[in-house]
């Protein structure tokens, strides 16, 4: 793997405002050999002539109706010539040398299928709001819903072809779903750098639309209980695995303003197996002020507290 090429597929749909930070966040890596992809689902912003602007610097883009983003990135999947693939939603963006650092991880590590790093979340200005750390987790990790960003995911192509491609019938879930059966061809590689950003923004999939995660939290579990080469871990873990979807459940409903139902998530999570919903105890106690208290307050106090502690020292 002497400077593999990596294959990275952007899915595209009416995110004009941000899809060009996405693009040059891509085509300014230090990487040399990127062959880059864009599947627009047939936008009506302006996203189709943003993307005709960078069409030169593609190795392939369309711009056509299509039944979604798993879709979308399966068709940049099956046209990628790269040993090493990912994919980069079209208000994401990579960090100066992402692309480099996960080749090395790659290099450094034959025995891997994935690698991953941490991921910085900003608003639709930019800013930083928070910043996601993960660890050295493997399949278990990822059966008790321990959830890696997305963004900082690159794959081996090998084993893509061996775990087969996003699930189409999975909307929300569909990355971890993937990750799940990704771990099963090879080894999962973290590396504690920070490679990638996620946007959150009031129209983002996981802001606008996140009671969708919950119930596919709960498909995910009934799935790993299906799969043969899952039995046996699943069985071993028992009721981790459940109390982790509760968990997931919790966080997203928490998210969508749905302190009540959030909460009842957690508190089954909680028992179940504790460990699981324990790190999330700020949440869990927002949660039940929630009910008691003003929740636009309460929820514009959190979210200044959690911004204010990434913000620069001049902008506080």
């Amino acid at each position: 793997m002497n400077n593999p090429t990596v294959s990275i597929i952007t899915p595209s749909y009416n995110q004009a405002e941000y899809l060009e930070t996405t693009l040059r966040s891509v085509l300014e890596q230090d990487y040399p050999r990127i062959e880059y992809l864009v599947a627009d689902g047939l936008s009506q912003d302006a996203s189709p002539e943003i993307i005709r602007r960078y069409a030169p610097r593609l190795a392939w883009w369309v711009s056509e109706k299509d039944k979604g983003q798993a879709e979308a990135i399966n068709k940049g999947f099956a046209r990628a010539s790269g040993e090493i693939i990912a994919w980069l939603n079209s208000d994401d963006v990579y960090l100066p040398g992402a692309v480099s650092a996960a080749v090395r991880a790659f290099q450094a590590h034959p025995e891997a299928a994935l690698v991953f790093g941490d991921v910085v979340s900003i608003d639709a200005a930019g800013q930083t709001i928070n910043v996601m750390t993960f660890g050295d987790w493997g399949l278990d990790d990822l059966l008790q819903f321990k959830i890696i960003s997305q963004p900082a995911v690159f794959m081996r192509r090998a084993a893509l072809e061996r775990a087969g491609y996003l699930d189409p019938n999975f909307h929300f879930m569909l990355d971890h779903h993937l990750w799940l059966r990704l771990a099963q061809q090879g080894a999962m590689v973290y590396v504690p750098e920070r490679w990638a950003c996620a946007r959150f923004h009031e129209n983002a999939k996981n802001v606008a639309q996140a009671p969708g995660f919950a119930r596919e939290a709960y498909r995910v579990a009934d799935w790993i209980a299906t799969q043969p080469g899952l039995q046996e871990a699943a069985r071993r873990l028992g009721p981790r695995i459940r109390a982790g979807a509760e968990r997931i459940n919790g966080f997203y409903l928490l998210d969508a303003g749905q302190p009540r139902a959030a909460l009842a998530a957690y508190l089954r999570s909680l028992a179940l197996y504790p460990p699981a919903a324990l790190p999330d105890w700020r949440r869990i106690l927002y949660a039940a002020a929630s009910l008691v208290l003003d929740v636009r307050r309460l929820r514009a106090a959190y979210l200044a507290r959690r911004k204010s502690k990434y913000s620069p020292p001049e902008t506080r």
